[in-house]
């Protein structure tokens, strides 16, 4: 019995880690790119990027999976993920996605605009382009500036995959849930719910541990 639930519990497991992994590939990128969108001199989408942001930031994302996952079949009458196993992770990566992206923009914006003034003007004295400095200058400082925060969201996405559940993705504690329900021959099963959380507790260790050395790498920055 114990062999088939941590069988079991290391499936869901591998669906949690593919889902927080191509939410980062995704997200960090996107942020970025939101956060210019946020920045823009032209002010009709500056207001529409902060727009969207403040909707995504201010529902709860469990909402926003009910909503990506159902509601296009409702209207459609078919579900543009498709079926099984694989629309429901594909759902539930582009709301992650999309979710972290609106999170990383603002604290890529605060980073942007917290690297001095003065140096994009020495820049400029100095005869560089914008492009330039943004990358030579801006890019490189706004990165040792949005580690910390971004260290903080990125734990938070561990423990914010067990969401994806709400909409069957068969992560974790899906898995462990599931003894609880006759599945695998076994019924009323508490103990393996309960021991999801050692897999939550080594992931969030080893993910800390890789964001503490980066953190370090970048104190030349100081």
């Amino acid at each position: 019995m114990f062999m088939t639930v941590v069988g079991a519990l290391n499936q869901g497991f591998i669906q949690t880690l593919k889902l927080f992994t191509v939410t980062l590939l995704g997200a960090i990128p996107l942020g970025l790119v939101i956060s210019f969108g946020s920045m823009s001199r032209f002010a009709p989408l500056r207001w529409l990027t902060r727009g969207v942001i403040w909707v995504i930031r201010g529902t709860p994302l469990m909402l926003q999976l009910i909503i990506l996952y159902y509601i296009p079949g409702r209207l459609l009458g078919y579900s543009p993920w498709g079926t099984g196993e694989s629309g429901r992770f594909l759902a539930s990566a582009i709301a992650f996605i999309v979710n972290y992206a609106c999170y990383f923009s603002e604290i890529y914006r605060g980073g942007i605009q917290g690297v001095p003034v003065g140096q994009q003007e020495a820049g400029l004295v100095l005869g560089m382009t914008r492009q330039e400095i943004f990358f030579k200058v801006t890019l490189l400082q706004m990165i040792k500036r949005v580690v910390p925060p971004m260290s903080n969201e990125i734990i938070t996405l561990v423990k914010d995959t067990s969401l994806a559940r709400i909409i069957s993705f068969q992560e974790v504690i899906w898995a462990g849930q599931a003894f609880m329900k006759s599945s695998h021959g076994y019924s009323g099963l508490l103990w393996p719910l309960f021991f999801t959380g050692v897999y939550y507790l080594v992931f969030n260790g080893v993910v800390t541990l890789l964001l503490g050395r980066l953190e370090r790498k970048l104190d030349y920055f100081r």
